[in-house]
């Protein structure tokens, strides 16, 4: 419940900044049919940098709770903004159309491979060509939505990267090729797969779908199955988008003080590796390069005094240099290294260098002057 006023009070909050969303009819050549689609693109849009793409089936339902969820971690977290994509499906009852499945193959129906085409062939194209997209693509379905994403990650590469699969009502055999499938596919995945608690059908097919999927053993899968017991067939659309779009974008988030004690003083490998190791995970998942956070710095820095791990300062303060280059960091913590080193000379020089720049967050011209007077004192330059 807590979860759930949580992400009600993100809507409420961000609802009125939807200038942003806009809606309109997409002429589908694929279906030969008109359809409304809508679309967020974060306020700040800039063609400099380049978006994760989320398709959400089932808009009604779900696209304002994932357009809210978005925009709030991104504000808070520090989580990359993307651009948001929702199909209707609710007139007419298109969504069991468009997503039906044959009850003996288990595969898309005729019309439900048109919809594959469109969203594969049509609607992401569009996108592409559009808007700087990353790689990075998520689904996000429900009930019978949520099984026709799974049909994508049978492609010789899945043409998405991330599942949100809210309650699915799984095609004939999919407990069983979902996880066979994914014990093979290469490519990193992160899968969710949420379930209710409180239900007048039969969840056994999600059930055995969880326990066949604990049962993969890969490295590159995510994997995440969360079962909210108060939550039935209808509020379950509510529950757990926030808690995957968290988990699936966790490695944007500042490093905090139980990943410093628990990952970077408890390792034994060089501080700076954690920081490099990092922000590489994220060019290679997400497909593009993202600044290295001043926390995240201030962490290492932490770190590398608290193990004497002074070797690492230097490449820490490489990247300060590139990142920070108006700012003390870079060569006051090259001075630093220099000093550890035994090279008093090139630590005064370096110290000087910093003394002239911008201070930023604890670093001070009068730390920087404390640290060149000792050095004169010491060493009588």
């Amino acid at each position: 419940m807590k979860r759930l006023l949580l992400t009600l009070l993100a809507i409420a909050t961000l609802a009125p900044c939807a200038a942003q969303v806009k809606k309109e009819i997409f002429e589908s050549f694929k279906l030969q049919e008109r359809r409304g689609v809508s679309y967020y693109i974060p306020e700040d849009y800039t063609p400099e940098k380049s978006y994760p793409l989320v398709i959400v089936l089932d808009a009604e339902r779900l696209f304002d709770q994932v357009v809210a969820t978005a925009r709030y971690y991104s504000k808070y977290q520090g989580m990359p903004e993307a651009l948001i994509v929702g199909i209707d499906q609710e007139d007419d009852d298109l969504r069991w159309y468009d997503c039906a499945f044959e009850e003996t193959s288990g595969l898309p129906s005729e019309k439900g491979k048109l919809f594959y085409e469109f969203l594969g062939l049509e609607i992401i194209p569009y996108m592409n060509s559009a808007y700087n997209l990353a790689p990075f693509k998520m689904f996000v379905g429900y009930d019978i939505t949520a099984n026709f994403g799974n049909f994508y990650l049978f492609k010789e590469a899945s043409l998405f990267d991330a599942y949100i699969s809210i309650s699915p009502l799984l095609a004939p055999e999919m407990e069983s090729r979902v996880p066979a499938r994914l014990s093979e596919i290469e490519q990193p995945i992160f899968y969710h797969l949420i379930s209710e608690g409180i239900s007048e059908g039969d969840n056994s097919a999600v059930d055995l779908l969880n326990s066949n999927m604990q049962q993969v053993q890969r490295d590159g899968l995510s994997y995440y199955y969360d079962k909210y017991d108060t939550a039935d067939e209808v509020s379950i659309a509510t529950y757990g988008i926030g808690k995957a779009w968290d988990r699936t974008f966790s490695i944007f988030r500042p490093i905090s003080p139980k990943e410093y004690r628990e990952q970077i003083l408890a390792s034994t490998d060089p501080v700076i590796d954690y920081l490099n190791n990092k922000y590489q995970t994220i060019e290679d998942l997400f497909g593009f390069r993202q600044p290295v956070a001043l926390n995240d710095v201030l962490a290492v820095y932490a770190g590398i005094r608290k193990k004497q791990d002074y070797e690492s300062l230097k490449p820490l303060s490489d990247i300060c240099k590139e990142q920070f280059p108006q700012t003390m960091l870079g060569f006051y913590f090259e001075g630093e290294y220099y000093e550890q080193m035994g090279e008093p000379k090139k630590a005064l020089r370096t110290f000087e260098k910093s003394f002239g720049m911008e201070e930023i967050d604890f670093l001070t011209k009068e730390m920087a002057l404390e640290k060149m007077d000792a050095l004169k004192a010491d060493f009588g330059f």
